[in-house]
């Protein structure tokens, strides 16, 4: 690498009530020379985010433009009904959404729910964010679905929430560019698919070198290395050498260790 020539870095973008701090711990343990920056965007502005380049990967909301973008779904998130802790529901541990036909039901401009019909009686104005409309079901004007995570996100003591079960879901999910699938994609992938740090899928192996440093072709690493890794790094190379897999086993005519 050249002076002018900058570090690899990795760039993820993440809506509000996913928290990434498991996967960053893992990719921080795994790749400690690339720097991994988090960037927390709007739902409604990952997707944009992601197609002009202003971040390498995102853990977003679904549904996603999949002719543009390419996603692996995560989870799915349960839905709840904020509402104040006096309120007549909590008298339930679950409720559906017949049970809130004669509530006021907030529906911010930045839902993430997507209702066909929103459910109960709807409120005059739409609120501009989910952080407003928490603010008017404390104000006891109305009650509010959001998935589970954006509920605890927007915890308050005078607060609540109980599980509508018939309610629509959200997904969350991990998505990137169509054309921008690259080796540091794929890594955030293998994490948050709980890959091995050993795994190659989707990452090719480093070349192999001869005794004098040279890199030798895939061939020639591939011949080196029939019957399996010598030393044996416990993880899994399938695919490397283009042959099959003999497990432990040695050169010509070893017997596998474990048989």
């Amino acid at each position: 690498m050249t002076g002018s020539e900058a570090p690899p870095s990795f760039r993820l973008a993440y809506v509000p009530g996913v928290t990434p701090d498991k996967w960053v711990r893992i990719w921080n343990e795994r790749l400690p020379d690339v720097p991994l920056a988090l960037t927390q965007l709007p739902a409604a502005a990952a997707a944009g985010v992601l197609l002009d380049g202003g971040a390498d990967a995102g853990l977003v909301r679904l549904p996603v433009d999949r002719t543009l973008l390419s996603a692996i779904p995560l989870y799915t998130e349960t839905t709840v009904v904020l509402i104040p802790r006096d309120h007549l529901v909590t008298a339930a541990d679950e409720v559906t959404v017949a049970d809130l036909a004669d509530e006021i039901v907030l529906h911010p401009l930045d839902d993430v729910l997507g209702w066909e019909r929103l459910p109960g009686r709807p409120a005059l104005e739409r609120p501009a964010t989910t952080a407003d409309a928490v603010e008017l079901v404390a104000a006891g004007i109305g009650v509010l679905l959001v998935p589970l995570s954006l509920a605890r996100l927007h915890h308050r003591k005078d607060l609540t929430y109980r599980t509508v079960t018939d309610a629509p879901a959200s997904g969350v999910a991990l998505s990137w560019r169509e054309d921008a699938h690259t080796d540091l994609v794929e890594d955030f992938i293998g994490i948050v698919r709980g890959r091995t740090v050993n795994s190659t899928r989707g990452r090719q192996p480093e070349p192999a070198r001869s005794k004098g440093g040279k890199q030798t072709s895939g061939k020639q690493a591939a011949g080196k290395q029939t019957g399996g890794a010598r030393r044996g790094t416990g993880g899994s190379h399938r695919g490397a050498s283009g042959g099959k897999g003999k497990g432990r086993s040695g050169g010509r005519g070893g017997k596998s260790r474990r048989h």
